[in-house]
């Protein structure tokens, strides 16, 4: 049976399904994630293949240099402003969601926590999820 990700933005403008499997799903504490998510992190479930993934309503983007340098765009909903969606400008083809834009957030079952190094104490995540500096190396 295939699995359905589902989910959008707070007032229903923007919808995104997938029947894709994520190929991670993190917690990310880099500032820019801070920042946007308004805690110590952003958690997302990262898809292989944008086009794999149905998206309805229209999204603002804005861009922003993460700390590698790269772009990304990050999608949210110009009616409710609910963060929904980011791609990478180096990795045209990845979309990842957040994860509390999933109509069933119990889908997120994240593997590690990426820019560890900007984590504040006051922000715990489990133990047990392998702990990058920065980002993991490829592969």
């Amino acid at each position: 049976m295939t699995k359905l990700y589902a989910g959008g933005c707070g007032c229903g403008a923007i919808h995104y399904e997938t029947s894709s499997e994520p190929i991670v799903e993190s917690h990310c504490q880099c500032r820019d994630c801070q920042k946007r998510s308004g805690t110590g992190h952003g958690s997302y479930l990262v898809f292989p293949r944008r086009a794999d993934v149905t998206i309805t309503g229209e999204a603002k983007e804005w861009r922003v240099a993460g700390d590698s340098g790269n772009e990304k765009l990050h999608a949210f909903c110009p009616t409710c402003g609910t963060p929904v969606y980011l791609t990478f400008v180096a990795m045209p083809e990845l979309i990842a969601v957040h994860a509390t834009s999933l109509d069933d957030p119990s889908q997120f079952h994240p593997q590690m926590v990426t820019y560890g190094i900007r984590g504040h104490a006051w922000d715990t995540l489990a133990s047990s999820l392998q702990k990058f500096e920065r980002m993991p190396p490829p592969g």
